[in-house]
């Protein structure tokens, strides 16, 4: 669609593309488990029967992102291949085989009055999602919001515009195809960012924003939307190695959590050291970790003089890169403590042989995911055993941690009398 088109043409475009979503999210509310699982099926199917038309699409992304220099690793996530066009069907269809979270009942109990009183889950209804990221995001996002009864209004990141685009007509045609309303997922036409603004002030439609990205743009929809959003702003993410521990053991989950994907929301930013541990484990992990540059603190700096001397800005840094800072302190409660002030209650953890102290952190640490003795890169849907995630909060209401299916319902209550009246 023309990026030309005039700020009233767009809002009732929208506004259209709203009301049909809304209209969809009914249907899908009430739709059984066979019938969306037949139309994740479908969607499967035509995805698989249109890799031409995907692979035109992209192709055209793909020029356009190689004419404005935009970098090779970019470059690679923007690519669609026949494997990856495959790997986005056979996630709709691994959603599929998921468990329907619509329908569960969450309590039920009869009232002195014979009242009964059940709480069950339902869709949310309709959901937007902003996103920066590979075109699959769009295949995988639809699918999950579809099992969950959603209708879901995406829009993508520029550079992927043509492959989002197609893949959204795609798979709302093969919604229609099995007898949904049209407007199942929609895509917003234009990469024009007057576009988002309109969208996040579209509260009679839409339900929630979820935005996937960098703080950036998750801080952007949080000050414009009139509508719940689910988010986490960044992932500090923290490790502190206890007075008694198996160092060897400390050394390989450190390097899993900082090395394996440094670029991601649950890699380490930042390792806290026991004083008792310190003279042992420092030189251990400044060796294990010799591609990496630590921000530490005086303490650290006497056994690893290579250091940079830490600032309190290192204290709040997700770095995403090779970096780490690092901080010694003289307990369990101090480590407590410098987690609850300076992370972004993401994923903790914490390597100790001792059972209680890794209890009272557990208990104490207060962040969406808290672990003992394991790394802080297990924080997603798939190494959760949901079978599918549509993004990660840190928020305490409604969603917290890694969000799956059951995460993308609300609930209701259904009271069933015979002639009960309030005295």
């Amino acid at each position: 669609m023309s990026e030309t088109v005039t700020p009233d043409v767009m809002k009732k475009t929208l506004e259209t593309m709203g009301a049909k979503a809304k209209t969809a999210s009914r249907a899908l509310a009430t739709l059984a488990s066979e019938a969306k699982n037949r139309c994740l099926e479908q969607m499967a199917r035509e995805i698989e029967s249109a890799r031409p038309e995907i692979l035109a699409a992209n192709a055209t992304d793909l020029e356009a992102a190689r004419t404005k220099g935009i970098a090779p690793a970019m470059i690679d996530r923007l690519t669609l291949t026949d494997a990856r066009i495959q790997g986005m069907a056979d996630g709709l269809r691994t959603v599929a085989a998921q468990h329907d979270p619509v329908g569960r009942i969450l309590s039920k109990n009869v009232r002195p009055n014979g009242l009964e009183i059940t709480k069950i889950s339902v869709p949310i209804g309709v959901i937007g999602i902003i996103y920066e990221s590979r075109p699959n995001v769009t295949v995988d996002a639809a699918g999950i919001c579809l099992k969950a009864g959603n209708a879901v209004i995406l829009r993508g990141g520029s550079e992927a515009f043509h492959s989002n685009l197609c893949l959204a007509g795609l798979l709302n045609r093969a919604a229609v195809a099995c007898g949904l309303p049209d407007g199942v997922v929609q895509l917003v036409p234009w990469t024009d960012h007057a576009a988002v603004n309109l969208l996040l002030k579209m509260d009679r439609y839409l339900d929630l924003v979820i935005p996937r990205g960098g703080e950036r743009l998750i801080r952007a929809v949080v000050e414009q939307a009139t509508m719940p959003v689910i988010k986490h702003y960044k992932g500090v993410c923290h490790i502190f190695v206890d007075e008694q521990c198996d160092f060897d053991r400390a050394c390989d989950i450190i390097e899993n959590a900082k090395c394996q994907r440094p670029g991601v929301c649950n890699a380490l930013e930042t390792l806290l050291i026991h004083e008792k541990a310190l003279e042992t484990f420092a030189p251990m992990i400044a060796k294990r970790l010799a591609n990496v540059e630590f921000h530490a603190d005086e303490a650290f700096r006497k056994y690893v003089p290579a250091a940079i001397p830490a600032t309190e800005e290192d204290w709040y840094c997700e770095y995403l890169a090779l970096k780490l800072a690092v901080r010694v302190v003289k307990s369990l409660d101090e480590a407590v403590n410098h987690i609850n002030k300076y992370g972004s209650g993401h994923s903790d953890s914490i390597l100790t042989t001792i059972p209680e102290h890794a209890e009272t952190f557990l208990h104490k640490v207060d962040s969406s995911t808290v672990y003992a003795n394991a790394s802080t890169r297990f924080t997603d849907g798939g190494e959760f055993g949901f079978g599918a995630e549509i993004g990660i909060s840190t928020d305490k209401l409604h969603a917290r941690g890694p969000m799956g299916l059951n995460e993308l319902t609300s609930y209701k209550y259904k009271v069933r009398g015979s002639g009960q009246i309030r005295s």
